[in-house]
């Protein structure tokens, strides 16, 4: 397979080793720049279309609701009937939800259930609770008298109130979420156009990685180590849409390496690894990319994860993480979570941050932009974890959350800080 061409939006690092370091901004901005949409639409069963991204704008063809109606269990009345406290209005209907009624007589009411149509000539609703019964003789329904004079509009909801036929209710790049879908069955859609998923190819190498299960704890050789980020990597993955090919350990030899590059290349979008691609390291991954097609290693300034590549493998993008759990943790849900929605088509891939109020002190400023794994606490402020290294993945299963500290920056106990909580991140 020849090499892919080199992209024009991410220079090639001709010296890894002193090149500076970027901000995280501009290598995210960088990245963007080569995740075009993928192409396509599926049309997806609405039940089965959460978390997909709309692939169209969702157009209503009806108002809803259809009809003003009420909003209440009670009496559809004339407010110029009221003429105070002792005024009786005769009961001349029922109208339950799913029914239309008749016009509504003069000093009559009509009794009417939530979301039953508003009679013509009826211009208020008055709960059940505010009305007394009043024996009617021979009547079918007890007549009622109004504790309260009712006001023109109250407890009806007027017709197109929620959705005006013609309107744009969902857009093109919005991700559904639950509410989304019941929306969308709102005004009649049983399928939605959704962009494809991106299909991705996980991959790890090295000799000292082991899996859980093969080995008992008691029996690991000196320097080996589970593969953790294997399992939260294809967690994450799966919550953002992703069809994940688990491609496994692969054998600490270039051209197994290779193999498995351009294997996986022909078949997916993206291919995913962690570890083997910091300045320095003895790896295949590095050679094995550069040359089936392209490699840009990055150091970016931020703490945990510095080091990252991007490149390509004939027509499948590459991403490089860092090998500490940490740090890969925090990596993907910086640059590759947005990547992977830009490639589904969303535009507003910014995770939402908050100011919050720090109850801790973190008196060493790093030259880096820091991301400090947090904790809500019970005064309404953010505790601090007690060790930040990027080999701790307690941290991050402790955390619900991460501080954005910016370069430079201490933080003393009272500090307003910029808090990202995990549940933006996360779905």
């Amino acid at each position: 397979m020849s090499p892919a061409p080199a992209n024009p939006s991410i220079p090639a690092t001709a010296s890894p080793a002193r090149a500076p370091l970027k901000p995280l901004d501009v290598a995210l901005a960088e990245l963007l720049a080569c995740a075009t949409p993928l192409p396509g639409v599926e049309r997806v069963s609405t039940f089965e279309a959460d978390g997909r991204v709309l692939a169209q704008d969702l157009v209503s063809g009806l108002d809803v609701p259809a009809h003003d109606n009420s909003s209440m269990d009670g009496y559809a009345v004339r407010c110029a009937d009221w003429s105070g406290a002792q005024t009786v209005l005769q009961v001349h209907q029922r109208i339950p939800a799913g029914s239309s009624g008749q016009e509504l007589a003069p000093a009559s009411a009509a009794r009417i259930f939530t979301g039953a149509p508003i009679p013509s000539g009826a211009d208020a609703v008055v709960m059940q609770e505010d009305c007394d019964t009043v024996a009617a003789g021979d009547q079918p329904y007890p007549g009622i008298r109004i504790q309260a004079p009712p006001k023109p509009g109250q407890w009806i909801r007027r017709r197109g109130e929620d959705v005006a036929s013609g309107a744009v209710v969902l857009q093109r790049g919005e991700r559904l979420s639950p509410a989304s879908l019941g929306l969308a069955a709102s005004i009649g859609f049983s399928q939605l156009p959704v962009a494809p998923r991106p299909r991705v190819a996980l991959l790890s190498t090295g000799d000292e990685l082991v899996m859980p299960g093969d080995v008992a704890p008691a029996d690991m050789k000196p320097g080996a180590i589970y593969n953790s980020n294997r399992f939260f990597l294809k967690a994450l993955l799966q919550r953002l849409g992703c069809q994940v090919t688990d491609l496994g350990i692969v054998p600490d030899r270039l051209d197994a390496t290779m193999a498995a590059l351009q294997g996986a290349s022909q078949q997916h979008d993206l291919i995913l690894t962690s570890g083997g691609v910091s300045v320095g390291e003895e790896d295949h991954i590095k050679p094995a990319v550069q040359a089936l097609g392209e490699l840009n290693l990055w150091q970016i300034a931020i703490k945990p994860g510095k080091p990252f590549a991007y490149g390509q493998v004939g027509a499948a993008h590459f991403i490089g993480l860092p090998g500490n759990p940490v740090s890969s943790f925090v990596t993907f849900l910086l640059l590759v979570r947005p990547f992977l929605l830009r490639l589904q088509g969303v535009t507003d891939v910014a995770p939402e941050s908050m100011a919050a109020t720090a109850h801790f002190d973190w008196p060493r400023a790093d030259k880096r932009r820091e991301f400090l794994r947090v904790q809500r606490d019970a005064a309404g402020g953010l505790a601090l974890f007690c060790n930040q290294s990027s080999g701790v993945l307690t941290s991050a299963v402790w955390a619900d959350g991460l501080v954005d500290n910016p370069p430079g920056q201490t933080i003393a106990h009272g500090d307003t800080v910029q808090f990202i909580p995990f549940s933006a991140l996360l779905s």
